[in-house]
């Protein structure tokens, strides 16, 4: 299992509009998700500035399985006119770089991860 944590940032007049859409989020996307190996998917929002933690199986799989898959192609036709920053999905979204874990450090491992 991976944790990517991600960014985007809405539009001025979309904040509104985005919690809106996330109050309930269509049935078919989260089957979707779920085929794609997403154990869950929480959103926090500070103003415009939005932040993801992805728990998948494959990150890279995951996009790839939701890149032509036609619950989230119609999801984002609903979600990407809100965003100042949307995803196309062309790359593998690497995500933000991880800097510092508190378990990483207490267990002496090295890295963040």
């Amino acid at each position: 299992m991976v944790e990517k944590a991600l960014h985007t940032r809405l539009h001025a007049d979309a904040v509104e509009a985005y919690d809106a859409l996330h109050a309930a989020v269509p049935d078919d996307l989260l089957r979707a998700l779920a085929e794609a190996g997403v154990r869950d998917w929480r959103i926090w929002r500070s103003g415009r500035d939005v932040f993801h933690l992805v728990d998948v199986d494959d990150y890279a799989a995951m996009r790839e399985h939701l890149r032509e898959h036609p619950a989230n192609v119609a999801w984002q036709a609903r979600v990407t006119p809100l965003q100042s920053t949307p995803d196309d999905y062309s790359g593998d979204g690497d995500g933000l770089p991880p800097v510092w874990s508190f378990a990483a450090q207490r267990d002496g491992r090295a890295g963040p991860g």
